[in-house]
């Protein structure tokens, strides 16, 4: 479950008491793992991948009440605002009107010379003085990315960032603040959950938005032409996730770039990672190994191609950037040879998602009797898929026979659980679920629709939406299944 979707009063989920919560309910439903959504900050569209920054975090999830226990805000200053009218929805066009202006008020009343954050701004320097002067230079200049900027800006020439870091001081600053506040509640929500034994599993994004600070600052290591266009764009050609395909609009790598310095942009992102999270998830693995993109100018998936990817002189310095931390590597969706075997010579665990497995076919990979490895992570579905109950919604009895025989049910309604059920008794090692499936939620719960913009990433719980003969439902199969 994404930060974004816990409760709150201010229209989007924090790092604030209901996160902490939420960790309690794990605790009492003896889980061991938290998987959370990418914590970047957002771009055109919402998505958690598509986020400005790979370092910086998305200052939406900073929790205002602490703020105001500290002083920095009053309650009334935040309740001047509205934060969206579906207590269930994300409103994020409402948080990006009003979210900033509460926080420069707490930034106004923030003392820059805190130790703690002049520590943490000497830490993180590497990024975090390019991230604050994007974000200066964004709304500087209407908002408008980086590629649109004034060309001297636009190309990084050094008496023009000089310019603009003395212009902007001060806006520079508050983007510091900002990261400090996320980066310093964070912490606290981290050491709380591994302190109960819940261990967090981030979800690290395997392409950058080409708004972003990291393009900007590093063009030489993506495929685009001498003004910064891009070349070429990524994409995925139909598969489980979308029939049609995809075109993600994202920069291609230059893997050659990269490889000269043995990869140094990557290991900095894992070792990122890897003080974030107890367990780094790599999306889109298949890349590593495959990419597949299409000219910037084309909408037709047909045109675009398959190109070799870096493979296992990448994952190497991934793993001994993650010092030790677990990786999961997502493989799912278009099935390429060589993905599987890279991740096995890795050692990393499989991925399998049940709600690919029920197609008719008793040598399905994706069901539980196929499973070859305990090394192995199920998921029942995805942020990228239906919920469970949505998936199957519109199927008919004799589409869902098959899976009716095997999950050893015989209507609808007993599908999600069926699921659980499986998924819990297979011999994987690790079994994540989505909080809307334990929930057993329709459609309108689905977090995102691939291809589509708008609508997605806005799903949210409410407080006590668990009734307790459901938590006794899950601590029951927990302990059933030995998990």
């Amino acid at each position: 479950m994404s930060i974004s979707s816990l409760p709150s009063a201010y229209g989007i989920g924090t790092f604030g008491s209901a996160a902490f919560r939420f960790v309690d309910l794990l605790v009492d439903l003896k889980q061991k793992y938290w998987q959370i959504l990418p914590m970047g900050p957002l771009t055109v569209g919402d998505s958690p991948f598509q986020a400005i920054s790979l370092f910086a975090g998305n200052p939406y999830y900073i929790d205002l009440d602490e703020l105001i226990v500290r002083g920095l805000l009053r309650q009334e200053e935040v309740n001047a605002y509205r934060w969206g009218e579906d207590e269930e929805r994300v409103d994020y066009g409402i948080l990006y009107q009003n979210r900033y202006t509460v926080l420069q008020q707490a930034f106004k009343r923030f003392d820059l010379s805190d130790q703690n954050y002049i520590a943490f701004c000497d830490r993180n320097q590497v990024w975090l003085e390019d991230y604050s002067l994007y974000m200066a230079l964004k709304y500087h200049f209407d908002n408008k990315a980086w590629y649109e900027w004034e060309r001297p800006v636009k190309d990084r020439m050094e008496e023009e960032l000089i310019k603009y870091r003395r212009l902007l001081s001060e806006e520079t600053a508050f983007w510091k603040f900002c990261q400090y506040e996320f980066y310093r509640q964070w912490n606290m929500l981290k050491r709380y959950a591994n302190g109960r034994g819940i261990q967090l599993i981030g979800d690290m994004p395997f392409y950058v938005a080409y708004d972003s600070v990291d393009v900007w600052t590093h063009r030489e290591l993506f495929q685009l032409d001498g003004e910064g266009r891009m070349i070429s764009v990524a994409a995925c050609p139909p598969d489980d996730f979308s029939a049609g395909g995809q075109i993600w609009g994202n920069p291609v790598y230059d893997w050659e770039a990269m490889e000269k310095d043995n990869f140094s942009w990557w290991q900095a992102r894992m070792r990122h990672q890897a003080e974030l999270f107890d367990v780094i998830k790599i999306d889109h693995f298949l890349g590593i190994v495959k990419y597949f993109s299409l000219p910037a100018e084309e909408k037709d998936i047909r045109l675009g191609r398959w190109s070799k990817g870096p493979g296992r002189k990448l994952t190497d310095f991934l793993e001994q950037a993650a010092d030790g931390k677990p990786i999961i590597a997502e493989n799912m969706g278009t099935v390429l040879p060589g993905v599987n075997k890279l991740i096995q010579k890795m050692g990393w665990p499989d991925m399998k998602v049940l709600l690919f497995a029920f197609n008719g076919k008793a040598d399905n990979v994706y069901l539980p009797h196929n499973y070859e490895d305990t090394n192995t992570v199920v998921y029942a579905g995805t942020h990228d898929n239906d919920t469970i109950v949505g998936y199957y919604r519109d199927c008919n009895d004799y589409e869902l026979a098959y899976l009716y025989s095997y999950l050893n049910i015989d209507k609808k309604e007993e599908i999600s659980d069926a699921f659980i059920r499986a998924a819990y008794a297979s011999i994987a090692d690790v079994v994540i679920l989505q909080m809307q499936d334990i929930l057993q939620l329709d459609s309108e719960a689905r977090m995102n629709q691939p291809s589509t913009v708008g609508g997605n990433w806005k799903w949210r719980i409410m407080e006590d939406a668990l009734p307790e003969e459901r938590r006794s439902w899950i601590r029951t199969q927990t302990a059933l299944y030995r998990r």
